[in-house]
């Protein structure tokens, strides 16, 4: 990994970053302007950042909170569907309609900010900026979280100095075309989701586990997922007889699960920890975690490969393209983790679960497989892409 910044490289580097509407666009863009940031001041640089999106998606309140600035432009949604005639639904006319619009407006905003590279991740309000980019000649780097490239970054591909991967198994998924101008960087992971402690998570959560039985994390993400909310659920007592569970079940469905906790035996109920959210003190979860029970989102997966964990995914069924589907798949080919898809049941979540709580040698190997996978150092690797092509 270089480590050093190019010397021809201005003192301050302009980046725009664009990309957003959900956590697995929007985060691995801010942790890499955290890495971008740290590398060139340690070379006595500095970084001006302009984010480029929308104003409903995640990435406004995310630029808001770390003070980065902010631009908007108008951009349209493809609805897509395995029907041709639906994808020409008079939404998906209307949105695509508005994108020359938003192509003008980030055109304006790119000649006026006069970036030295462009880091698009994805989404698709990516779309107008990196088509900005080509127009302006500006360096576009691409970086992509999934297996398969999405939609937008597809797009892009052709527009790209630089495709940054999150999985070696992406080349030969790529478009023979733009293979030449791939790199396999990871996904960047939140620096410090690699630093937690699993005494501070029983010490912040006031937990009263068996620390002899293993520790199960269960999580459908911030919002919560009834399926797997369901599945767990119906399953208590089963898996708690097995491990103590940390259940992160989302906002919307605390009150059910509490209620059906509330029946739980004495002896059971002090290995059930049941919160709505997770939030600092999540990186001291996963480390005390064994096994995690979750969607497959590239996010998480990028942490869970980083951190080496053994997990059960359930993935979201409705995911663009079915990626969730397809990243769990990718990782239970290889052992690093098992995969339920389709129509889930608690047989099929105890046939998954079970041997891995009874075997503390299965979950070794299964994490030493997830680790392989793991890119704990993406963020740098990306960081050294966006130098090479803003030197070009």
């Amino acid at each position: 990994m270089n480590t050093t910044t190019n010397s021809q490289l201005p003192a301050a580097l302009r980046l725009i970053v664009t990309g957003g509407g959900t956590g697995g666009h929007t985060y691995p863009a801010l942790t890499t302007i955290r890495t971008l940031q740290a590398r060139l001041a340690g070379d006595g640089r500095t970084l001006d950042v302009l984010w480029i999106g929308t104003s409903e998606g995640l990435e406004a309140r995310v630029t808001a909170a770390e003070g980065i600035a902010f631009a908007t432009v108008v951009t349209g949604k493809i609805r897509r569907s395995s029907n041709p005639l639906k994808m020409a639904s008079p939404a998906n006319v209307r949105d695509m309609a508005r994108v020359p619009l938003g192509v003008a407006q980030a055109r304006k905003a790119v000649a006026r900010f006069r970036p030295d590279v462009v880091l698009a991740t994805g989404g698709y309000v990516a779309v107008p900026t990196g088509l900005a980019a080509r127009m302006c000649k500006v360096p576009l780097v691409l970086h992509e979280q999934t297996v398969r490239l999405g939609l937008a970054n597809r797009q892009l591909a052709g527009s790209a100095a630089r495709i940054a991967l999150s999985s070696e198994s992406s080349l030969p998924l790529l478009p023979q075309g733009v293979r030449s101008v791939a790199v396999v960087t990871g996904n960047p992971v939140r620096s410090e989701v690699l630093s937690g402690h699993p005494d501070k998570a029983v010490s912040a959560l006031g937990l009263r586990f068996d620390r002899r039985l293993p520790t199960v994390y269960v999580t459908g993400g911030a919002q919560g997922a009834q399926q797997i909310n369901e599945l767990v659920g119906g399953e208590l007592p089963w898996l708690l007889e097995r491990a103590n569970v940390v259940h992160q079940c989302g906002p919307a469905h605390h009150e059910a699960l509490a209620a059906r906790a509330a029946g739980l035996p004495a002896a059971l109920t002090a290995r059930y920890h049941l919160t709505p959210f997770v939030g600092p003190e999540l990186p001291d979860v996963l480390a005390l975690a064994d096994l995690v029970i979750s969607r497959s989102g590239a996010g998480t997966l990028a942490e869970l490969t980083a951190l080496g964990k053994p997990a059960v995914f359930v993935p979201l069924a409705s995911a663009a393209g079915d990626e969730q589907a397809h990243n769990a798949r990718h990782l239970q080919e290889s052992g690093a983790a098992v995969a339920l898809l389709g129509d889930v049941a608690g047989g099929h979540l105890r046939e998954a679960v079970g041997p891995l709580l009874e075997d503390p040698v299965r979950r070794e190997a299964m994490a030493a497989a997830a680790k392989a996978h793991g890119r704990p150092d993406a963020a740098d690797r990306l960081v050294d892409v966006l130098l090479s092509a803003a030197s070009w």
